[in-house]
């Protein structure tokens, strides 16, 4: 089964970078330079920020969907990041480098099936999802922090 993994689009981040530190606490937003790597993952790119690199912490809806499951929650994203990244049937390394866990969705956007992978088993859970025909997406989280880590779809 084919499947790519997209990063979000920057479109409804652009307001933000350049804002001053406290024009971001205005919109529930923080400005952050990369210390360290890997630590900093962007959803944008889908790379871990490298040390110098603005990051902003925000709150993105990742669930919006009017069900149980509806949900948002804390992630980077590099500022300056203007092109999403796409990878057709390959795991990039910020997800590869950390426990994942993955979330099968229908249609419905109901929750059909979840559990963790890391490293190579990433691929062969995503495999084994998309193979389900009540699967219609997958969504990546980082595990230990909970937060949203990107979309995996059939291609």
């Amino acid at each position: 089964m084919s499947f790519r993994i997209r990063g979000l689009s920057p479109a409804p981040f652009l307001p933000l970078y350049g804002l001053s530190e406290n024009a971001l606490a205005a919109q529930g937003a923080r400005r952050y330079i990369v210390d360290k790597s890997p630590g900093f993952p962007d959803r944008i790119e889908l790379r871990d920020g490298e040390p110098g690199e603005a990051v902003l912490l925000l709150n993105f809806r990742h669930q919006p969907a009017a069900t149980p499951y509806q949900a948002s929650h804390a992630i980077f994203v590099r500022e300056g990041a203007l092109q999403a990244a796409e990878f057709e049937n390959a795991v990039p390394e910020v997800l590869r480098r950390r426990v994942i866990s993955l979330r099968a969705f229908g249609a419905d956007h109901y929750m059909v099936d979840a559990d963790l992978a890391s490293g190579d088993e990433i691929a062969d859970l995503i495999q084994r999802y998309l193979s389900d025909p009540a699967v219609s997406y997958l969504q990546a989280h980082y595990a230990r922090r909970g937060c949203y880590a990107a979309r995996v779809e059939r291609t």
